[in-house]
């Protein structure tokens, strides 16, 4: 109510005011940042020497790729070195999978596996900063089942949980839940296989009720064990963002960014640019690892399911790279990304777990983290995730350095992990 002793000035003033709120109600809104162009190329290339790269070094890594085409370890693999938001090397060798002539090239279209937890944990970010989700509520908040956990026991009895699974332990690993096929022979692992860790004719909600009836391999908070946590992860994201996981992704990181190529199903037409392993998981439990991602099931699993090529994955990189940001479009807030960056472990938590990254090495809210570069070749604070069959990306800010690498070899992830860090930093000749 207008107070009885505002006047005529005050009258005047306050009809003013209400015919300006008016006006701006009835304005149009302005108009979200347009995407980025996905027809313009996110690979920029420039001289490696003048980006401080040696070019005789960086051809160890070439000649290196090549001798595993040449070998018949790899079908083709493709690698991008970059610095300063610049390209010094990309290069595809080989071709896109057994039998084929198709060369593998910035469009050939890879399964990234757990690259997908870094794209989800964005999206899951982006909600944080709208208030819609919490890290540190409990995940029952969102999904009630979680409310009832209960843990292993030596003995292959359970007993309830005594503290609470937060989200942020879902993003870093620290949920207590696992991924069964590490250790498959492990009766905790075997009763995860029961109890249908395995089944993907499940939602991403309907899949997190399987999980939540599992028994945890820890106390949530105390050890890291790498897991289904991005998965579970998935589902809040549904809930908190509601609406299905791969509208989300689309709506919030990969459409902003022009990655058109990046999804958790690929259409028919696109077949003929699917990269194809040598075999197809190499038996045990991860035989049939190389799923047919052009006929969706109902399962969108945020820690495994998408797909990509080079070209588009470098937007996500490069968007990390400049602090949220690529190419005038704001993803996350400088703030939130490193929130991100900060180090969810102690060393207690990393002894206490399994498969953790490696010697100076942290983890933080969907990357793992360099902390001491005297043990690791990336810089302190390289930020980095990779996928079971051998894809991997990394951004190294003390060095200005980012670089994506495509595979289809589940045999040789690692071996590859080990030849990046030195065939890059070996040519890094002006760090």
């Amino acid at each position: 109510m207008m107070h009885r002793y505002a006047g005529r000035r005050g009258l005047a003033a306050l009809t003013s005011l209400a015919a300006a709120l008016a006006l701006a109600a009835s304005a149009p809104a302005s108009a979200a940042p347009r995407p980025v162009d996905p027809k313009v190329s996110s690979i920029v290339r420039a001289d490696p020497a003048s980006l401080g790269f040696d070019p005789g070094k960086l051809k160890v890594a070439e000649d290196g790729l090549q001798a595993y085409v040449a070998q018949g370890k790899i079908a083709g693999a493709y690698l991008l070195i970059g610095r300063h938001g610049k390209v010094a090397l990309q290069e595809g060798f080989g071709v896109q999978g057994p039998g084929q002539t198709a060369p593998v090239t910035d469009k050939t279209i890879f399964r990234i596996f757990s690259m997908t937890k870094p794209i989800v944990s964005v999206t899951a970010m982006t909600l944080v900063e709208e208030g819609k989700l919490d890290l540190d509520a409990p995940v029952s908040k969102y999904l009630p089942e979680y409310a009832n956990l209960v843990v292993w026991q030596p003995d292959g009895t359970t007993r309830p949980a005594t503290r609470p699974m937060l989200v942020r332990n879902l993003m870093s690993h620290t949920s207590g839940l696992i991924y069964g096929f590490i250790q498959p022979t492990t009766p905790i692992s075997q009763a995860w296989a029961k109890g249908g860790e395995n089944r993907n004719d499940l939602t991403a909600r309907e899949y997190a009720r399987l999980i939540a009836k599992l028994p945890l391999r820890s106390e949530p908070g105390t050890a890291w064990y790498y897991s289904h946590s991005t998965d579970v992860l998935g589902a809040v994201v549904e809930v908190a963002g509601g609406k299905p996981l791969d509208v989300l992704v689309r709506e919030r990181v990969t459409g902003p960014l022009g990655m058109t190529d990046t999804a958790f199903w690929q259409p028919e037409t696109k077949r003929a640019r699917f990269a194809q392993a040598l075999n197809n998981g190499g038996g045990g439990p991860l035989e049939g690892l190389y799923y047919d991602y052009a006929k969706p099931t109902p399962y969108l699993s945020g820690g495994g399911g998408m797909s990509s090529t080079v070209e588009d994955y470098l937007r996500f990189v490069l968007m990390l790279e400049g602090n949220g940001q690529y190419k005038g479009v704001r993803i996350l807030k400088a703030e939130t990304l490193a929130r991100m960056r900060q180090d969810e472990t102690t060393p207690e938590i990393r002894r206490a777990g399994l498969f953790f990254p490696g010697q100076g090495m942290g983890f933080g809210l969907g990357f793992s983290l360099v902390k001491d570069d005297t043990v690791q070749r990336p810089g302190n604070g390289t930020f980095s995730w990779w996928g079971i069959a051998g894809t991997e990306f990394w951004v190294d800010p003390k060095n200005d350095l980012f670089m994506v690498f495509m595979v289809q070899s589940r045999e040789l992830a690692m071996e590859f992990q080990r030849k990046n860090r030195a065939w890059i930093y070996d040519a890094l000749a002006k760090p």
